[in-house]
């Protein structure tokens, strides 16, 4: 059996940074584990190629029918190979807002209010513009602006402000609010994953590709090893130290049932022997419920299926292989914006992503012409659903129900969202593209409103919650990132998350694996 101090499960956001930082110093031994292959590809690198990631590299999920979006099935895409998410993501780079940290730790999580966690987004990124009081400039994780974004995308921007919308150059800065162009994790044209942010060939650090985990080896008590399945077959490998699950959120809930650890029932259900009875794990499912709302131009400004459009894209695909430039640099979503549906709100509640294309079924339809759409998502949704096993075997899908709009009020909010989003179109220089609606409703209905957003509304890609963090002991980490009731194991994901943050959830885990380490390293050194 391979021996290891540390076995990493997961080669994601979260996953990457601890990994990359355990083994960072030379004097531990880790394994890093990951499911998917190494992604070291033209299609995962370039920016551009995002609707074309390849199949083996997306999880592609798939939810229980949900009864608040009319008893359709929603679609999840994960990542799968190194970078996890962040390898086909928008990368778009966005913390959240000060407001979730402090309610955190308000929550129980002593340790992670934004004044605790701020110097490790500072400590992750390295931000093109320079270092200040909220950023850091020598991190692993490259953070630029964009540098050909749309026309359409400026037009966004300048058509809130007509609004009297503030503008904001800087969403991670002092204050959220506002409109403006998303800055972005790429590096010198190309995306720029956590993977190949952390991850560095070191003598020290085993890093094993399709590798699937079957589970966690407990014994007496204790992590003690992680059992796996290759194309050579079944092995287990020994962990001295630990074990730090970072299987995102639906990975980890999934792993910690086949290992034992989660609701007793259910695992019965399963066959499978109790280690740690744990109701909250696969609970407390978060997640953006999302609605895009598409306009049909006449402008080629944007992207579209056309001859125009597709002697542009080829062009601009030589461009990139050739020079890394040009708008094959595009994460697609290229502006955006926080705004608050009421003012008495402790931080805004609805965040916008400006495409210049017109996506429909997350971009899986196509569709013929020109045009763009815009994303308007809920930033803390009170729904709550669940993750549960389908099978013992960790090869099949788990079974995902984010339960979307079954809590009233969040209906209610992005129905105030969606009605913003119309008003930003009609206004200013987006105005004069003369957008032709392909979803018509009388905005002024609320019944027929919602009946188009329950008709339309999806994730946009934000899953949290289901291995939560708290100070209580029904959570399943505490503060440190410990596993109640099993030793020598830790939880680093998105799935801690006690409460969604206000905007896209790339940052923040990657900032929860880099606080991991840390904990990892000051518990073996105790």
């Amino acid at each position: 059996m391979d021996q290891f101090d540390i076995i990493v499960i997961g080669g994601g956001s979260a996953g990457s940074a601890a990994a990359g930082r355990l083994s960072q110093d030379g004097t531990r031994r880790v394994c890093l584990i990951e499911a998917g292959g190494t992604n070291d590809t033209v299609r995962i690198k370039t920016p551009g190629f995002m609707p074309f990631i390849p199949e083996a590299s997306n999880w592609r999920f798939e939810t229980v029918p949900q009864k608040g979006l009319d008893g359709r099935t929603g679609y999840q895409p994960r990542g799968r190979g190194l970078g996890g998410s962040s390898a086909i993501n928008a990368m778009v780079y966005i913390r959240g807002n000060h407001f979730d940290y402090d309610q955190w730790a308000a929550l129980g999580c002593t340790g992670w209010s934004h004044d605790d966690v701020l110097p490790y987004f500072k400590r992750s990124e390295g931000n093109e513009r320079g270092g200040d009081a909220w950023h850091g400039d020598d991190g692993p994780l490259n953070v630029m602006d964009q540098r050909w974004p749309n026309p359409g995308s400026r037009a966004f921007v300048a058509s809130a402000t007509q609004l009297q919308l503030p503008g904001n150059e800087d969403f991670n800065g002092a204050r959220q609010d506002g409109f403006g162009l998303y800055q972005v994790t790429q590096k010198a044209g190309e995306r720029w994953s956590a993977a190949r942010a952390y991850l560095r060939p070191r003598a020290n650090l085993s890093i094993r590709t399709d590798a699937l985990v079957e589970r966690i080896v407990i014994t007496e008590g204790r992590a003690t090893g992680v059992a796996i399945r290759t194309a050579k077959g079944r092995e287990v490998i020994g962990a001295s130290a630990g074990v730090v699950l970072s299987a995102g959120a639906f990975g980890s809930p999934q792993v910690l049932m086949l290992s034992g650890i989660g609701p007793a029932l259910h695992l019965a259900e399963h066959g499978i022997t109790v280690v740690s009875d744990r109701d909250a794990v696969g609970n407390d499912l978060q997640d953006h419920i999302d609605y895009v709302g598409g306009w049909e131009t006449a402008s080629r400004d944007f992207f579209g299926s056309s001859l125009p459009g597709t002697l542009r894209m080829a062009k601009a695909v030589i461009e990139h292989r050739l020079k890394r430039t040009g708008v094959m640099t595009t994460p697609f979503a290229e502006a955006g914006g926080f705004w608050r549906s009421r003012s008495d709100l402790p931080a805004p509640d609805i965040q916008y992503h400006f495409v210049p294309a017109v996506l429909e079924d997350h971009g899986r339809e196509k569709v013929k012409g020109h045009g763009f759409s815009i994303h308007a998502c809920v930033l803390r949704p009170e729904s709550r659903g669940t993750v549960r096993l389908n099978s013992v075997d960790p090869a099949a899908a788990p079974a995902i129900d984010p339960n979307f709009l079954d809590d009233p009020r969040d209906i209610a909010t992005l129905r105030e969202g969606v009605r913003l989003m119309y008003r930003i179109v009609e206004t200013g220089p987006l105005a004069a593209y003369a957008g032709a609606a392909r979803q018509r409703v009388d905005l002024a209905d609320d019944a027929a409103l919602d009946r188009l957003i329950r008709a339309r509304a999806d994730t946009v890609y934000h899953p949290v919650g289901t291995c939560r963090m708290g100070g209580d002991d029904a959570s399943v980490v505490d503060p440190k990132l410990k596993a109640r009731g099993t030793d020598g194991l830790w939880v680093a994901d998105a799935s801690v998350m006690p409460r969604l943050v206000s905007g896209n959830t790339n940052a923040p885990s990657i900032m929860i694996g880099e606080r991991a380490a840390d904990f990892v390293k000051r518990a073996l050194a105790a």
